[in-house]
């Protein structure tokens, strides 16, 4: 980018009113991620035609590949977080050091877990909560994802680092890009060519491959201001390295205690059998894809928290926090209506088992209410992890998954079975509100009164 370019996007994320601003940054993440929801939830419906058992597969690897992603999260929210800042203060050297050093970190862990992976690839199964008959379809299924970790990983890391730059929707290209093409190969490898769980395994991994390569030609084409450079990441001082994970930290802890929640949650239902597995996994997807919009929208406000912070335009802080947590809460209310109304028949479409349905239709019906309190919780975690409050950050991120929901789903499971498994996770959400609030009052009460143009931050 040229100079004179650096000085619009600088102008372009610090003057757009930050409504405007917010939603234009969302709409690239809210496609993307409904492109890759839907892509989720039609992988979902394709494998329940090969039975629950592979259903239920599909669900166990789903909390290994949260495992990946909380890597490319950590590195990508830590490097972009910073990145974005720098940016803000008009270092160009420093967000392309922070941006080189977060890629190719991901990719090593990326590649780490890999080679992990394969060496222990019959214990992990089991530890994932896998029974018997779904452990086969569930070995198939998790090699192609093995393979595809690095590019994986790293692919959610260039993502962030776009996102964070304000260039979303270059972002949303690459990952779409990977999705559709995962929505296409699906039924051709797994019908078309008689592959079966394998096919679904071979298109994922064929899929990020190619969003990794969309992604990475971002970077080489100068399409944008910061610059990948492997040599300035084998240089860079670990201090460097250290500061990325510390900041991305909060990211890697909500990824893996989600990861840990969908073994335990498996563990616990294994239990109860192939149905019950099936149902709740399915309800995961579900629920993940009502919350995907919402989710964009907190995804447009990070990069506008970040980059005016850095800036030191405060009020535009501020005012963004309250517009992302108002416009999330009223999509939740929306989406969470039509889930409850709904709920049996969304069951039904992904296995039209009755144990199945019956299973996941309260279990669906629970977290739904439940998902109204997440979006003031979700816009003060993204506010902290933005503006580089690491341990309010860290907090706040294993709250919900982690504090809250382990010992519930325990407590639950022992006292009430089946129906305490269920009705864990939606507790622990509800719970989350009231001590996620005095977080923001206490942020806001100590953020600087005046922007450093002299604007009051009111």
């Amino acid at each position: 980018m040229t100079h004179s370019d650096e000085t619009a996007q600088y102008k372009k994320m610090t003057g757009t009113p930050v409504h405007r601003l917010i939603m234009w940054l969302a709409v690239p993440s809210i496609i993307t991620m409904l492109i890759n929801n839907i892509y989720n939830l039609v992988d979902t419906a394709f494998v329940g035609q090969l039975g629950t058992s592979a259903s239920g597969a599909v669900g166990i690897v789903f909390g290994f590949m949260a495992i990946i992603q909380a890597f490319g999260f950590m590195f990508g929210q830590g490097a972009g977080s910073i990145l974005s800042r720098a940016l803000g203060h008009r270092d160009t050297e420093s967000a392309s050091a922070h941006a080189s050093a977060g890629f190719f970190g991901s990719m090593l862990c990326g590649l780490i877990i890999t080679i992990i992976g394969f060496v222990w690839l019959d214990d992990i199964i089991m530890l994932l909560g896998s029974t018997e008959t779904i452990a086969p379809y569930a070995k198939t299924y998790i090699s192609y994802i093995l393979i595809a970790a690095p590019f994986m990983s790293g692919s959610l890391s260039l993502n962030n680092f776009l996102r964070y730059e304000g260039k979303a929707a270059l972002g949303m290209v690459g990952l779409m890009s990977g999705a559709i093409l995962n929505m296409i190969g699906d039924p051709i490898l797994m019908f078309g060519l008689h592959m079966g769980i394998a096919g679904a395994g071979l298109s994922t991994a064929i899929s990020q491959i190619i969003s990794w390569m969309i992604l990475l030609f971002m970077f080489v084409s100068g399409k944008t201001e910061s610059k990948l450079s492997f040599a300035k990441a084998i240089h860079i001082m670990p201090s460097v390295y250290a500061n990325i994970m510390a900041t991305g930290f909060p990211s890697l802890l909500r990824q893996g205690l989600n990861s840990l929640t969908t073994v335990m949650l498996n563990s616990q239902c294994r239990v109860y059998g192939d149905a019950a597995v099936a149902g709740m996994s399915i309800v995961s997807r579900i629920i993940f894809f009502a919350f995907s919009v919402a989710i964009g929208i907190g995804q447009g406000f990070q990069p506008v928290s970040a980059f005016n912070y850095g800036a030191g335009k405060y009020s535009r802080v501020r005012r963004g926090y309250k517009f992302t947590a108002f416009a999330a809460e009223c999509i939740i209310i929306v989406g969470c209506s039509l889930l409850i109304i709904f709920s049996d028949n969304l069951i039904g479409l992904f296995r039209d088992d009755p144990a199945v349905i019956a299973v996941g239709t309260r279990a669906l019906r629970l977290q739904a209410l439940a998902n109204l309190c997440l979006p003031v919780c979700m816009t003060t975690e993204m506010l902290f992890q933005s503006t580089g409050k690491r341990f309010g950050a860290s907090f706040l991120s294993a709250l919900r998954s982690g504090i809250l929901f382990i010992p519930l789903l325990y407590i639950l499971a022992h006292l009430r079975g089946l129906a305490g498994i269920q009705e864990a996770q939606p507790l622990s959400m509800a719970l989350s509100l009231p001590l996620t609030i005095p977080f923001a009052i206490y942020y806001f009460r100590k953020i600087p009164k005046q922007d450093t143009d002299g604007e009051t931050n009111i």
